[in-house]
């Protein structure tokens, strides 16, 4: 029997419309409503799934861009997703709920406060996605936007602000003993004064200690300082990279280096890479899927650039699919790694219906040239990367039911018959969860 890993599910739009632009939509449930979110969370729980990310992109992009972003709901709105986590907390009693948040946003004693609350609330489940977004930063304050290392900076001392102000209870703090009547003592309560580069505040922080565990940390960073950010900070790394061996063994020694020279054991570390996979019923399903995602009509190739837009912010859609794309329309504000992504290695005169059919091109899971096949071929690929040492997977996708059980259905048994995925959960929230193997 193969060894169990962990999974997550991404939802890749936020606490957004789900469902919009499919006809799933057609059964009427509110994405503004905690319903549709529960219901879902219900199902990973009852599927043994770790933990849910929920995206999130506080801005709608620049002014000149957001009509981009919006016309077909790709970029927005969304809401607060720290804000449904108690909902999803109320539907399930085991799964991690991992709202993103953005240090730029709001101030580490704030934040501290309403992690903590959760945290209690939620019986040591919540997880926090910690993303350095810097194009929201005029939303904010009027200072200058940071730049991609300096961001990962100011994160790194509002997380170390945090930790700080969780720990300033030291042990033997909190009494709670009914029969002097003292609940704390307040000689053990540590006096906390922050001034850093970024932030300047006091302590110590008015909400209980944790006694079992503070709230995961998870980021996505694929950078060089962004991996050098998980190895010293995080629980969970978010890992995008070729699902080959060469690649994920590489992928997984940056993080586990990095986590070293942080003085941290390797694993203490879970590192899901993220896929989206196309489950089909029978291999000739999947064989019909990929031959047709090759030549990919223009209709098609629209929409994909109309989603591209609003990653990009930048307008696609007018331009002429035969000719090729001028890289010089991507403003400063657009990240590099997201123009790479769509280019890829076909270089810059490369027409832009060539970029686009990239996108839409599959694989199959059986020869490990993409994501759709059956639940037994997609347990092949999960297997084969447990024995490169992988720790687990994150599905994507949104989070309406149909959704969910399009991708689960088959899958769930597949996996629990192979021992690949769990029937059960240990005690004590979503960092134990995480250690459990």
């Amino acid at each position: 029997m193969s060894r169990p890993q962990h999974f997550g599910w991404f939802l890749a739009r936020g606490f957004g419309p789900q469902g919009w632009g499919y006809p799933a939509l057609d059964w009427d449930y509110d994405w503004t409503r905690p319903e549709i979110y529960q219901e879902a969370a219900r199902t990973l729980e009852q599927a043994g799934f770790d933990l849910v990310i929920i995206e999130d992109a506080p801005s709608m992009g620049s002014p000149e861009t957001i009509d981009i972003r919006v016309r077909h709901a790709f970029g927005g709105p969304k809401h607060d997703p720290l804000l449904l986590a108690p909902y999803l907390f109320q539907a399930t009693k085991h799964l991690g709920v991992v709202p993103t948040v953005n240090p730029a946003a709001s101030l580490p004693y704030t934040s501290a406060r309403q992690f903590a609350t959760l945290q209690h609330l939620s019986a040591n489940r919540l997880g926090l996605n910690v993303v350095t977004d810097t194009g929201s930063a005029r939303h904010f304050s009027d200072a200058a936007q940071l730049g991609h290392d300096e961001a990962y900076d100011r994160a790194e001392e509002w997380l170390d602000g945090i930790r700080s102000l969780w720990r300033s209870w030291d042990e033997g703090a909190l009494v709670r003993d009914r029969t002097t009547d003292v609940f704390a003592d307040g000689a053990r309560m540590r006096r906390v004064q922050h001034r850093g580069t970024h932030y300047s505040f006091d302590g110590p922080l008015n909400a209980l200690p944790f006694t079992d565990g503070e709230p995961a940390i998870v980021s996505p960073g694929g950078s060089g300082r962004g991996l050098g950010f998980a190895g010293a900070n995080s629980d969970v790394q978010l890992a995008l990279a070729p699902l080959h061996e060469a690649s994920v063994r590489a992928y997984r020694a940056k993080i586990h280096d990095a986590a070293v020279a942080a003085g941290r054991r390797p694993d203490d570390i879970k590192i899901l890479f993220a896929i989206q996979p196309v489950i089909t019923s029978s291999s000739e399903e999947a064989d019909r899927l990929v031959a047709a995602s090759a030549h990919p009509d223009d209709s098609t190739l629209l929409q994909i650039a109309r989603k591209q837009s609003s990653d990009l912010e930048t307008d696609l859609t007018s331009l002429d699919l035969d000719k090729p794309l001028d890289l010089e329309i991507f403003g400063p504000h657009v990240s590099r790694g997201s123009i790479q992504r769509l280019v890829g290695d076909r270089g810059e005169n490369a027409p832009l219906r060539a970029h686009l059919t990239a996108l839409v091109r599959a694989g199959r899971f059986s020869d490990r040239t993409g994501f759709v096949g059956t639940a037994d071929e997609f347990a092949d690929v999960i297997e084969e990367l447990g024995e490169w040492g992988n720790d687990g997977v994150l599905l994507w996708g949104d989070f309406h039911p149909v959704s969910l059980h399009r991708t689960l259905d088959e899958l769930v048994p597949v996996l629990r018959r192979r021992g690949i995925l769990r029937r059960e959960y240990t005690d004590g929230g979503l960092q134990a969860n995480l250690r459990a193997f």
